[in-house]
């Protein structure tokens, strides 16, 4: 089992920055790539960012150039550094980690970011 815990979330004007954590523990050995995603009010929820165990990583077209994730093995944590924020960007953030060898997704509970204008 893994389990995620997400941190970082707030609430910051147009324009500002944000870091958000995802903290892995468990079997983190299993885990082969970790995703972050969002859900606004009324929306579905949408993959963000992600990065797989070599480190490829891929973005959602309206974060590119804004959002960028980076993996930190021996801390176990996960991180999506979020620039130039928007109203648009306002959602709850999930992390999700993905083990193909267990056949398994993780979610943790969400941090909340609202941008205002």
């Amino acid at each position: 089992q893994v389990q995620l815990v997400e941190s970082g979330g707030g609430s910051v004007q147009a324009g500002r920055s944000l870091r958000l954590s995802c903290a892995a523990s468990g079997t983190t050995f299993s885990i082969n790539a970790i995703g972050w995603y969002r859900q606004a009010p009324g929306k579905q929820r949408e993959l963000v960012a992600g990065i797989a165990d070599g480190g490829s990583t891929k973005y959602a077209d309206s974060v590119k150039g804004r959002f960028t994730i980076a993996r930190d093995h021996a801390k176990n944590t996960v991180y999506l550094q979020m620039n130039s924020l928007k109203p648009e960007d306002t959602a709850v953030y999930y992390c999700k980690a993905t083990s193909y060898d267990y056949g398994m997704d993780y979610w943790g509970k969400g941090t909340l970011v609202t941008v205002s204008s």
